[in-house]
């Protein structure tokens, strides 16, 4: 196995990429290369097998995209390219992404399969036909196990976020599908840390990958770091989350918590503040998480309460702000988490607590990071603006999506047409198979949902209703 870091991003018409593919990638605002990519694509490009060390939000999707789009033949209708993920969230930010990446080749069918949606919309999209399937494992492997899916004419293998897959107990399933795919695929993995599960993989199911292993530091000036030391009362932790978020005020947050107890305590102490707060953890039912993270994703929540296990996988474009209400013991997971602000062009701000016992914590994470911490006193701390944080934004949530044939431009359409709202006062629409949701200006929430129950969505009645936050 060969090891290389990344270099800094190059362009990406110095890649063997088809002209339509370049051209596509200008469209959609594809400038230079991430590291990430830079370091993959030339060795994916090439046929080579990766093992490639990267955290959410490094550009790591097109990194395997553009490869397995690269060798993928659309005129020939069988599944050449398979990536498992973790979460059924972040399976469909992928497929998304695909999709747009795919735009520069006409007809190529991707398919995503996931738990929690019913198996016969699955079983009718495999029908159809698919270049591409996009899926967790265990939704994956039961198509597989009815014969629904067939693995023989498979190019590409991609395991995304490999670690939190093993995690979540998917090793076997991996290795049962792994073991039905052509010895001769190219596999893609990816994993934000290197457990031995990974090099157990690499190992069993990979010909001689080279490893590329992310930087653990953030671009310099990029994130702003603080910490604040707890006194021996345990019980200051979840005020001074509080406090923290009363003296910044940032528009979008995620405070991670070690558990799912320390989760639903922490979430108790903002909504009793007035916070415009919501917690995603293991225990949510699925339509429950759709819903937390569709409003966090459109500006109708400002704190998102989050354990690591649930969070994973989640990309959530401009966050302002990332607090650690407690140290992770492992210093790889606080790099992945505090990663999440401070991305493209914007800055970070990282806030983080720690009591005298997490100090040890706190000495290997300045060990990874390569700085001191810089110490600073929750006295310090003053409220700044008047009343509760709340987001600018509500959601509304209309019965009907793709199955109903209903497309954001429609909706949007509705809105600012015989309903009488200026696109500004819009924010983003999302379409599900059987639900729509649409982020509008807080001011207007209650107006607009009536507005949609009374009128109509491309000529047809609907029923909408505000998503409780």
């Amino acid at each position: 196995m060969s090891s290389q870091e990344n270099p800094a991003g190059t362009d990406f018409s110095a890649l063997a990429l088809s002209p339509a593919m370049l051209s596509n990638l200008q469209r959609l605002g594809y400038r230079q290369m991430t590291p990430i990519q830079a370091a993959c694509l030339p060795a994916a490009l090439a046929g080579q097998d990766l093992i490639a060390q990267a955290r959410t939000g490094s550009g790591k999707t097109a990194a395997f995209a553009l490869a397995l789009l690269a060798k993928l033949d659309p005129r020939r209708l069988a599944l050449q390219a398979l990536v498992l993920c973790p979460t059924r969230e972040l399976a469909e930010q992928v497929g998304s992404e695909i999709r747009r990446l795919a735009r520069a080749e006409e007809n190529t069918r991707l398919v995503t399969l996931c738990g929690g949606v019913p198996l016969r919309g699955q079983m009718l999209s495999l029908a159809h036909g698919a270049h591409i399937v996009v899926g967790t494992p265990g939704r994956v492997l039961d198509h597989l196990q009815r014969q629904q899916l067939s693995l023989v004419a498979l190019d590409t293998l991609v395991l995304d976020e490999a670690d939190r897959m093993l995690d979540m107990g998917f090793f076997d399933a991996i290795a049962t599908l792994a073991r039905q795919c052509p010895g001769a695929r190219q596999t893609l993995l990816f994993s934000a840390t290197y457990p031995e599960g990974v090099a157990k993989i690499g190992a069993q199911f990979m010909r001689a990958p080279v490893q590329i292993t992310a930087q653990a530091r953030h671009a310099e000036g990029k994130i702003e770091q603080r910490w604040y030391e707890l006194g021996q009362d345990q019980g200051q932790r979840l005020p001074a989350v509080a406090q923290l978020l009363g003296h910044f005020r940032p528009e979008s947050a995620i405070a991670f918590c070690n558990t799912r107890q320390q989760c639903r305590d922490l979430l108790a102490v903002l909504q009793a503040q007035g916070f415009g707060a919501l917690a995603l953890y293991g225990e949510l039912e699925q339509r429950e998480r759709d819903q937390v993270l569709v409003q966090f994703a459109s500006r109708s929540c400002s704190v998102l309460v989050a354990t690591d296990v649930a969070a994973r996988g989640l990309d959530i474009a401009h966050l302002a702000a990332v607090i650690n209400v407690a140290v992770s013991p492992d210093p790889q997971v606080h790099v992945h988490r505090i990663g999440r602000t401070g991305r493209g062009d914007a800055t970070g701000l990282a806030l983080n607590l720690a009591s005298l016992d997490e100090m040890g914590a706190v000495g290997k994470i300045e060990q990874l990071q390569g700085c001191a911490s810089r110490w600073f006193p929750l006295t310090g701390l003053t409220p700044t603006g008047a009343g509760p944080l709340l987001p600018p934004m509500v959601t509304i949530q209309i019965l009907g999506g793709r199955k109903q044939k209903i497309r954001a431009g429609d909706l949007l359409g509705a809105l600012t047409g015989e309903l009488g709202f200026r696109r500004e006062q819009i924010g983003k629409i999302d379409v599900n198979d059987f639900s729509t949701y649409v982020a509008v200006e807080r001011a207007i929430g209650a107006q607009a949902a009536q507005r949609l129950n009374q009128g109509r969505v491309k000529g047809r009645a609907v029923k909408a209703r505000l998503v409780a936050g």
